[in-house]
C-alpha cells in the first residue's frame, strides 16, 4: 500500500478475473470463452482494416457496429450504446444509472464485479438472497427501497436463467428506477429482453460479444435502452474516452454480428455439448444445476469441491472454484468442445474411482 494512493484506491477490493495459465496442452474450462473461434467474415474484416488506416483515429461513435447491432436485434440504432466489451459497459451504467442516494440492488450470489463497480464509485448496494436452488425470486424486489437493479440473466456463476415473462413482471412493477439486465450468457438458451427495452424506458439490456461471438480477444460490448439511458451512457463515456473501439474492434464486431449462419452453427454446438455433459456428470453422482449459460454449475455429494478442482489440475484441466459462502462446494465449469468435455469426464471418472 501506497503512500501516494488516493483514499478511494485504498478502499478498492479489486475484482480478481479467471486464470489465464501460460501451460500447453492445457484444457482450460474456468473462464467462459467460447471453444469456436470467431466468424471467419469477422477474421476476414479485421484483416483487410489492419494496414495503413491505423494511423488514425477510430470513429467515435462507432456506427458500423452499431448499425449492426440495431440490424441484429432490429431496434433503432439510436437506442444503442457500445463500449470496450460488456465491462466497460456495465461500469458506464453503475456511473451513469444506478449511482442514487438508495441503495442498488442485485443478488448475494452473482457476477462479483457489481460490488467492484460500487466500490469504485461509491454506490451503496445491498444483496438479495437467491432462492435455496439458486434462482431469483422477483418478489424480493417488488417492495424493497432501491436506486437500482441489475441482474445477469442467466446468473453468473449459477448459470440459472429467469424466464422473460419474470424479467418483464419485475421492469413493469419497477418503473421508478432503472433495472439493467446483463445478457452476457443469454445467447446458450435464453430469451433476450431486448424487445423489452422498446417498451420500458427503464429498462437498460447489456450483452458482450465475447461469449456466443468468440471475440472475447477482441473486447466489445453494447447496451440497449431508451434513448435517455444511452444519452447518460454516452456522457460518461465522453467524459472518459471517446475512442474506447478501435478500428479493428469496430469492423470486427460489426462482421461478427451479421454473420448469423455462424453464430447460430457455434452456439448450438455448445449447447448440445452442455446436454451431453451435464448427462455424463449426473450419471457420476453429480448434481448439475439446470443451465442456460456456456457453463454448468455442478457438486458431488461426497466429493469436496477444492480437491476436485485440484485433482483436475494435476491432470491439466483447470476449471473455476469460488471460496464463497453457499458456493464453495461447487465448480463452474466452462463447455469445451467435444474432445475437451471427453477429456474432463474421463479424469472425473478416474478421480472418483481413486
Amino acid at each position: 500500500m501506497s503512500r501516494y494512493w488516493s483514499d478511494t484506491v485504498r478502499r478498492l477490493t479489486p475484482y480478481v478475473p479467471g486464470e489465464q495459465p501460460k501451460l500447453t496442452n492445457l484444457v482450460k474450462l474456468n473462464t467462459n470463452e467460447n471453444p469456436y473461434g470467431p466468424s471467419p467474415k469477422a477474421l476476414s474484416a479485421i484483416a483487410a482494416e489492419a494496414g495503413d488506416s491505423l494511423r488514425l483515429y477510430p470513429d467515435p461513435n462507432a456506427d458500423r457496429f452499431r448499425e449492426a447491432v440495431a440490424a441484429f436485434h432490429g431496434v433503432p440504432s439510436q437506442c444503442i450504446f457500445v463500449g470496450n466489451g460488456s465491462d466497460e459497459v456495465l461500469a458506464h451504467a453503475f456511473l451513469a444509472l444506478l449511482q442514487h442516494s438508495r441503495p442498488l440492488l442485485f443478488p448475494d450470489i452473482t457476477y462479483s464485479f457489481y460490488p467492484v463497480y460500487c466500490g469504485l464509485y461509491g454506490i451503496q448496494y445491498e444483496t438479495v438472497a437467491l432462492s435455496e436452488d439458486f434462482s431469483i425470486r422477483v418478489e424480493d424486489y417488488l417492495q424493497r427501497e432501491a436506486g437500482g437493479i441489475i441482474l445477469a440473466n442467466p446468473n453468473a456463476p449459477t448459470s440459472r436463467l429467469l424466464a422473460l415473462g419474470e424479467v418483464e413482471r419485475l421492469v413493469a412493477a419497477r418503473q421508478d428506477l432503472v433495472v439493467v439486465v446483463d445478457e452476457a450468457y443469454i445467447d446458450f438458451g435464453g430469451e433476450s429482453a431486448v424487445a423489452l427495452t422498446q417498451r420500458y424506458p427503464n429498462l437498460l439490456v447489456i450483452q458482450t460479444l465475447s461469449k456466443s461471438r468468440s471475440l472475447a480477444g477482441l473486447r466489445a460490448g453494447y447496451a440497449i435502452g431508451n434513448p435517455a439511458l444511452i444519452e447518460g451512457l454516452e456522457r460518461v463515456k465522453n467524459s472518459f474516452n471517446s475512442y474506447p473501439l478501435d478500428r479493428l474492434a469496430i469492423v470486427g464486431a460489426s462482421a461478427a454480428m451479421a454473420d448469423v449462419d455462424w453464430f447460430e452453427e457455434t452456439r448450438r454446438k455448445v449447447m448440445d455439448s452442455r446436454a451431453w455433459l451435464t448427462r455424463q456428470m449426473q450419471a457420476q453422482g453429480f448434481e448439475v444445476l439446470p443451465s442456460a449459460a456456456n457453463f454448468i454449475f455442478a457438486c458431488h455429494p461426497e466429493q469436496d469441491a477444492a480437491e476436485l478442482a485440484a485433482a483436475l489440475r494435476t491432470r491439466s484441466i483447470i476449471v473455476r472454484h469460488f471460496k464463497l459462502p453457499r458456493i464453495d462446494q461447487y465448480l463452474r465449469i466452462s463447455i469445451g468442445t467435444d474432445t475437451e468435455c471427453q477429456l474432463l469426464v474421463k479424469a472425473l471418472t478416474e478421480i472418483l474411482a481413486a
